[in-house]
Formats: C-alpha cells, sequence, structure tokens
C-alpha cells in the first residue's frame, strides 16, 4: 500500500481504534463492547463495526454474527447491520476461506465504505477485528491491511493464558512494523488459574512500547459494563 493509505481516515471526526486480538477468543468483542458502553455514559455517539466474522447464524434477515450483535447493541447511535457487519460467513473457519465457500471475496474497498457510512452517524468508532492480526481475509490481504487502509491507531487484546508472551510481543512487533500507532494494549485474563499472572502482565508491560490501558481479571459475569470498570479510557483517549 502506498503512505496515503497509512494516513488516520478524514471521516473520523472524535476518535477510533481498530482492536486486533493475539489470537481469536481473546476478548476482543468484550473490551470493543466495553469503550463503546464507556463512551455512551459519558454521552458520546459512538457505533461498532465488525466488518467480518464467521461462525455467524443464518436468519430470515440474513447472516447475523454474535459479536457484530454485541457491539451494536452497546452503540449509542443507531446503525444499518450491515454497515457494522458487511461480511458474515457460518462455518466458523478463517473468513478468507469461508468467503471463497460461499463463492465471495472479502473485498476491502468494501469495507471501507461500510466504515465511511457509520461515521456520518457517529463520532466516535470501534472497530473489532476477526481473530489476529495477520488472519488473511481474501488470498493477499490480511487484517493488518485492512486496519492500515481505515488508518486507525490500534488497541491489542492480549489473551492472558500460558503462551501469550510470544504472541503478545509478535503481535506487538508486527503492528509497529505496518506504522501504525499501538495506542495501548489490555491484559484480559482468559485463564483464570494462570500461574504468574501480575509477573506475565509486568514482562508484558516493560517490554511492549505502548501504554498498558487495563487490566481485566476472569470475571464470573464478563459483560462490558463490569469489564470496562478495569479500562483507563483516559488513557486511550489522550492520544486521540
Amino acid at each position: 500500500m502506498s503512505s496515503a493509505d497509512n494516513k488516520r481516515h478524514p471521516a473520523v471526526r472524535g476518535g477510533a481504534w481498530f482492536v486486533t486480538g493475539t489470537d481469536t477468543a481473546v476478548g476482543k468483542t468484550l473490551v470493543s463492547a466495553s469503550l463503546l458502553w464507556a463512551l455512551a455514559q459519558r454521552g458520546c455517539r459512538c457505533v461498532g463495526m465488525k466488518p467480518v466474522a464467521s461462525g455467524c447464524r443464518a436468519t430470515a434477515a440474513g447472516m447475523r454474527s454474535g459479536d457484530a450483535e454485541i457491539l451494536l447493541a452497546h452503540s449509542s447511535v443507531s446503525a444499518s447491520y450491515t454497515d457494522v457487519n458487511p461480511y458474515g460467513y457460518e462455518p466458523a473457519v478463517a473468513p478468507h476461506l469461508a468467503a471463497r465457500a460461499a463463492g465471495q471475496r472479502i473485498e476491502l474497498d468494501v469495507i471501507r465504505a461500510h466504515f465511511e457510512q457509520l461515521c456520518g452517524t457517529a463520532d466516535w468508532l470501534v472497530v473489532e477485528g476477526v481473530g489476529g492480526w495477520l488472519v488473511l481475509l481474501n488470498d493477499d490481504r490480511t487484517v493488518a491491511d485492512l486496519a492500515r487502509l481505515l488508518g486507525l491507531p490500534v488497541l491489542l487484546v492480549v489473551g492472558m493464558r500460558l503462551g501469550c508472551l510470544n504472541h503478545a510481543l509478535m503481535t506487538a512487533t508486527a503492528i509497529e512494523r505496518t506504522g501504525l500507532e499501538l495506542a495501548g494494549w489490555v491484559a484480559n485474563q482468559i485463564d483464570a488459574g494462570m500461574a504468574l499472572f501480575e509477573e506475565n502482565v509486568a514482562t508484558l508491560k516493560a517490554h511492549i512500547n505502548a501504554p498498558l490501558v487495563g487490566v481485566v481479571p476472569h470475571l464470573s459475569e464478563a459483560t462490558p459494563a463490569v469489564a470496562a470498570t478495569h479500562l483507563d479510557l483516559v488513557e486511550l483517549c489522550s492520544s486521540r
């Protein structure tokens, strides 16, 4: 992509983040919805977006993603479901394979067009990626390419479990190499019994070149409202 592709999207009026994770099922949706909940509590006009989702369910209205519905439920403005989730597939497999099975190709320019529609409805946007940072969306473009096209600062959700140090540091390095801003990272304790949890968080804090904006403990009730109490929105918004 050209350097122009790496500029912040001009349609964003308030602020926006691209939320990625160290893997699938590490808490991207929980953190994204928590940000939307916190922004809504402050009276901000905010909306979430899940551009690509697999593992959707078929309905009379078309494919529906549980993640996208959670983001919609915690947005403070109304938005078209199609704008929030333009690409949704039933098989819970890699998105480029799910799209291929459906006879489609995920096009980044189509996602950008829907993103621009959402920019017209809200001042603050939270865009949640699919899987990890280098997940393929089609044969030659990845989640990282989408984030670059949208030109958004990145929020990294680290699923705290055995092996997370390697995954987190590799992902942070890959984000930096794209030239995008790593606005911050969140430690989400997905393994309730993780050994040396605090020591692992401290290790990542010392090696990731971005602020730690939240430590979400393993929650018996993992709702966005509860998780939001563990996030520092002021820290995250300070660079916007």
